[in-house]
């Protein structure tokens, strides 16, 4: 069957020996095989051959090319370097030309203690007597006098001043138990509460509901004195109208 199929093949298994045939006579006639032929071709560079030397040619074109631009761009970044370092250059000659225009001012050293001394008149001994020392010491025994009498007043006038006392107002709401508490003999309790530094104000009633009312009391205080638990102690302590005592206000005076 194999046999069948490649004898319907159109191949030509002589090849070769026509190509023998082809090289022997161009030798005979000419001497020398025509550069075109595809034996002298097929015989210099086989199939493989050629491919492989185009694959290479284009590998080594396209390195080639990549290095030449490598190139190109490492030649720029020199040149930058190159206008780079010669700014440089200019600054550090502007910068040495001009400190070697001015220079620094050196101050002159300073007289030595030796020579101070040294230059300093020397003070004839007449004059270490004080003729009129006297009259100094009285002058200074006066002036100690007067400042320790304005010392003495100032103290005096402040000692004298009164202080500033903190005062608060406080605004109370005393609750009765119901209402037929006697509100009048409630605020003639709340009133008989007396403390250093207490001064009662204006009250009046508030009604709540239910017919009840409850007092609401003004009073002054000194801060350092009374206290708004100790008011709520002495009002409370009045048990049978006094239910309960708020603080509705407080402001400092």
């Amino acid at each position: 069957m194999a046999v069948n199929v490649l004898a319907n093949e159109n191949i030509w298994f002589d090849k070769c020996k026509y190509d023998d045939a082809e090289m022997k006579y161009y030798s005979q006639t000419h001497d020398s095989v025509p550069a075109n032929t595809p034996v002298q071709n097929t015989a210099r560079n086989p199939p493989a051959t050629q491919s492989a030397m185009q694959g290479g040619d284009g590998e080594l074109c396209s390195r080639v090319t990549a290095l030449e631009k490598e190139n190109l761009g490492l030649h720029k970044e020199v040149e930058k370097l190159r206008l780079t370092l010669s700014k440089l250059e200019l600054r550090l000659s502007t910068v040495e030309k001009s400190l070697g225009g001015s220079k620094p001012a050196v101050c002159p050293p300073g007289p030595t203690h030796a020579q101070a001394a040294a230059q300093q008149p020397v003070e004839d001994g007449d004059d270490e007597i004080d003729l009129f020392g006297s009259s100094d010491e009285e002058e200074s025994r006066e002036s100690e006098r007067v400042r320790e009498e304005r010392l003495r007043q100032y103290a005096a006038k402040k000692s004298n001043k009164p202080t500033l006392v903190a005062k608060s107002s406080i605004l109370l709401d005393v609750k009765p138990w119901d209402d037929e508490t006697d509100m009048g003999k409630l605020e003639e309790c709340v009133r008989t509460v007396q403390m250093d530094g207490l001064v009662w104000g204006a009250s009046k009633l508030v009604p709540v509901g239910y017919g009840i009312k409850k007092l609401q009391i003004q009073c002054v205080v000194e801060d350092d004195k009374v206290g708004t638990d100790q008011l709520e102690e002495g009002i409370t302590k009045f048990e049978d109208y006094v239910q309960s005592v708020d603080v509705a206000a407080f402001n400092k005076v």
